[in-house]
């Protein structure tokens, strides 16, 4: 659907996804180590005091919502301003210290330089967003290249397995990916990203399991020059050896 349909959608319901966040996205952010930014501002621009997500595709906003709530500082994106305005509307029951750390912006993922959206982040979060094969790839990829140094790309949506073996979600066989598509789609950056889970999900509905496909992948700090690394081990070998002197 364009983004006329979704508004569209979006507006015929109070919330279509519910309230709570998507709970395998819940379980793997609580396993994060969360860091504070270490790069990503200018000479003289503060330092953020929290670690910083892009919900790509945030709809109304409830993981927005959850993750603002924990201690995130959330770049919200949909092309929906209908569903834009919705997680404003339930932002606003919030606290103001909540509500101050969701940026919510109407764009289309694909253009997110159009939306001044560059990272890097700590946290890149794409749930159920379902892309063509091309499009899918491309974002991934340009999301991969806007993760900080530690950061974790969380990948979910149903599963191509879903629309014969699920229930509900995408109908579109186009439009589905399997954890195998979505570590192809990353091959190119193989070599940058650790991918850590790339498994399906099953989800309990009000009829029976839905499938997911599920990618979590960290990207590591790069390693220190050989020449510091040996500094850094000259300085260990100094300080064991000084343990055992008589002062």
């Amino acid at each position: 659907m364009d983004a006329a349909a979704w508004d569209d959608h979006y507006a015929h319901t109070e919330l279509v996804w519910g309230a709570p966040p998507n709970d395998t996205l819940v379980e793997q952010v609580f396993g994060l180590e969360r860091r504070l930014p270490v790069a990503g501002f200018g000479i003289g621009e503060p330092r953020p005091e929290l670690p910083r997500v892009l919900d790509l595709g945030c709809g109304e906003g409830r993981n927005a919502l959850w993750l603002a709530t924990h201690g995130w500082h959330v770049d919200a994106v949909d092309y929906s301003q209908v569903g834009i305005d919705k997680g404003r509307t339930v932002a606003a029951r919030l606290s103001r210290s909540v509500r101050s750390r969701i940026s919510w912006h109407c764009a289309d993922v694909t253009k997110l330089e159009s939306a001044h959206l560059t990272g890097p982040y700590e946290l890149i979060i794409m749930s159920f967003l379902h892309l063509p094969a091309d499009q899918r790839r491309a974002l991934l990829l340009r999301s991969a290249g806007m993760l900080s140094w530690e950061g974790t790309l969380l990948i979910i949506g149903n599963d191509s397995l879903n629309l014969t073996e699920g229930y509900g979600g995408e109908q579109d066989p186009a439009l589905l990916f399997t954890p195998d598509d979505l570590v192809g789609d990353l091959a190119p950056v193989s070599g940058e990203l650790e991918v850590r889970i790339a498994d399906r999900v099953h989800r309990p509905t009000e009829e029976r399991d839905a499938i997911d496909a599920l990618l979590v992948a960290h990207k590591p700090a790069p390693a220190p020059p050989a020449e510091l690394a040996a500094l850094e081990g000259a300085d260990q070998l100094a300080l064991g050896s000084s343990d055992h002197l008589d002062i």
